[in-house]
């Protein structure tokens, strides 16, 4: 089974070499892996021209991250998808458990594997994803994990691939859409992915929280009909309080 990975990176030398060898490295499928960089100052282009024909190198000017990744994906002929920023890395034996689960399972479920953050001192806090509906997500209670995240090539396209215009949550809008259409998601029992946070990482510096949550907003009106009231933000504290008693609670989830 060929899976295709696409990274995006912009200046990202200090780690850009771990996140490439994390995905080169994995055994017990066919990888295919591209790598997107729109014009990298700091040594990051010699980094991946240095692996040669094992990567698709993507070196063109681009319309922001989401526009990145669409550029990245248009070359992907793998049967199923991922992608991995520059500054997070996969897991030893990854793509072998994704490679599994889809040899049993057909294109309309997408899924989602264990991981961890790791911070600027190299230690990890364990993510406690959950799996994914169209109400934990417009509520805004699910745990998302990107970097462990994998679909079909067919479901990418059926939902018309990443839209170049979300500047922020282009991935939460992307797994939403699977959902919109009709997939399921599923919780892979097996850890595959680490999501760096540091204090210059976009996560970690909250530095676009403000267009994050009006673009989240503007998904949930066009999905719901309506504006998000004092009813669905209440929703949303009381299930964000359910979910974190519930690792607590004997017998709740």
């Amino acid at each position: 089974m060929k899976i295709s990975i696409v990274t995006i990176s912009f200046n990202q030398e200090k780690y850009l070499r771990q996140c490439i060898d994390s995905v080169l490295g994995q055994t017990g499928c066919e990888v295919e892996y591209i790598v997107v960089d729109p014009g990298s100052t700091d040594g990051s282009r010699a980094i991946i021209e240095s692996y040669g024909d094992r990567l698709i190198r993507v070196f063109e000017s681009d319309d922001g991250p989401a526009d990145g990744l669409a550029r990245g994906f248009s070359r992907a002929t793998g049967r199923i998808y991922g992608f991995i920023n520059s500054d997070d890395y996969l897991l030893p034996g990854a793509l072998a458990g994704v490679a599994r689960f889809f040899e049993q399972h057909d294109d309309s479920v997408f899924i989602t594997g264990g991981g961890y953050t790791e911070d600027e001192s190299g230690a990890r806090t364990r993510i406690r994803t959950d799996a994914l509906t169209t109400h934990n997500m417009l509520h805004l209670y699910a745990v998302m994990f990107q970097q462990g995240t994998f679909f079909a090539s067919n479901l990418f396209k059926r939902v018309g691939g990443i839209n170049v215009r979300n500047r922020t949550c282009w991935d939460y809008e992307l797994f939403l859409r699977f959902l919109v259409v009709g997939a399921t998601h599923e919780i892979l029992h097996q850890d595959v992915a680490v999501f760096r946070l540091y204090s210059d990482s976009i996560s970690g510096s909250g530095r676009l929280e403000t267009k994050f949550y009006q673009e989240v907003e503007a998904l949930f009106l066009e999905l719901t009909g309506k504006e998000r009231g004092p009813f669905d933000r209440l929703r949303t504290r009381v299930e964000r309080a359910r979910r974190v008693l519930g690792r607590y609670l004997p017998g709740q989830t």
